[in-house]
């Protein structure tokens, strides 16, 4: 299946709908700071990006895979709230325990333009690619979690 653009409202229909409540809030916030948005029909699923206006880069993704739905977060300023990242759940910890290190960062064998994340939490250092490390399921407890995330992150590229 070639991907084909969709709207919003396509895009919505489309996913399960135990997520498309939270969906919604999280677009509108997006949206509301800015964000463009792009909405396609892939192989997968249903994806949607969102791109940060001041920026111009991805701040989070909405991606469709065979155990739910995820969300994949650009935390290219996670160093600036440190205090968030001890507050996350254990199971979103745990998933960014077992995402994949940033080759550049730990081995310098990965592309130099690509940029990983270099973080603490709980006192514990973490260097995670940029393309898996802060991808959550979106669950009820990871929900306002998330969202807390996508708002550090948007606050702290507004700021610079």
């Amino acid at each position: 299946m070639a991907e084909e653009k969709l709207s919003f409202e396509q895009f919505l229909k489309a996913i399960n709908e135990d997520y498309q409540a939270f969906i919604q809030d999280l677009h509108k916030y997006l949206i509301n700071n800015g964000c463009k948005p792009t909405f396609e029909a892939k192989k997968s699923g249903p994806f949607a990006s969102y791109k940060h206006a001041k920026s111009k880069k991805s701040i989070v993704n909405f991606l469709t895979r065979k155990n739910g739905m995820f969300v994949r977060i650009y935390g290219e300023n996670v160093g600036k709230y440190p205090g968030f990242m001890n507050e996350l759940p254990e199971e979103m910890v745990q998933s960014i325990k077992s995402a994949g290190i940033c080759k550049r960062l730990a081995f310098d064998t990965c592309s130099p333009k690509c940029t990983g994340y270099d973080f603490t939490i709980e006192n514990e250092r973490y260097q995670k690619c940029r393309y898996g490390g802060f991808e959550f399921l979106i669950t009820g407890e990871s929900s306002p979690y998330i969202k807390l995330f996508v708002e550090n992150e948007a606050r702290e590229r507004d700021a610079a």
